[in-house]
């Protein structure tokens, strides 16, 4: 099992620039479309695993966890840990690397999957009670349905709605990074 060590964005940077280390982000899309590290390699934080690292470019390179403000880092390089000899956490994630003055990659803003999970559930269960007084109470069925599925996903650490909503064209990238020729 490796110990996990901490690092500072210009750490970080002389290890990439020098071809020892890589750069992961296990941030959601959402976050990684809205600003990224230039040389780093998306990785979600739940598909962390050494196979995937060393496809990714890091196979002997000491994988360098990131995401925003470290703690997820922490976790996913703890996990790795087991399955590699070295492993590092971008002190203080992206926010420290921009902090320090170091080249960032902005994209579009989006709103985090949490926030369009919640937006979603309370609009339903809004849709669902109002239709429930207004047009039949059946319809008040769909209000109790939600938070079932909320208390689910709570128990299970599996969101469905969320599932549903990283498939949706706002949180996609497109394929080719903006530099698509039209035809």
């Amino acid at each position: 099992m490796a110990t996990v060590t901490k690092i500072t964005p210009a750490e970080a940077r002389t290890m990439v620039e020098q071809g020892s280390g890589l750069l992961v982000d296990v941030r959601s899309v959402g976050e990684v479309l809205e600003s990224q590290i230039p040389a780093s390699v998306f990785l979600p934080f739940d598909l962390v695993s050494r196979e995937r690292v060393e496809g990714l470019g890091g196979a002997g390179k000491t994988p360098i966890m990131v995401c925003r403000s470290g703690r997820r880092a922490e976790e996913a390089a703890q996990a790795l840990a087991q399955q590699v000899d070295e492993v590092a956490v971008l002190d203080g994630g992206i926010v420290r690397w921009e902090e320090d003055g170091l080249p960032l990659s902005r994209g579009r803003k989006a709103m985090p999957l949490d926030r369009q999970v919640l937006v979603a559930a309370g609009s339903l269960i809004l849709l669902f009670t109002l239709l429930g007084l207004l047009v039949s109470p059946w319809f008040l069925a769909g209000s109790l349905f939600v938070p079932c599925g909320m208390i689910f996903a709570g128990i299970t650490g599996t969101c469905g709605m969320a599932r549903v909503l990283i498939m949706m064209p706002w949180n996609k990238a497109p394929l080719c990074g903006g530099t698509c020729k039209r035809r």
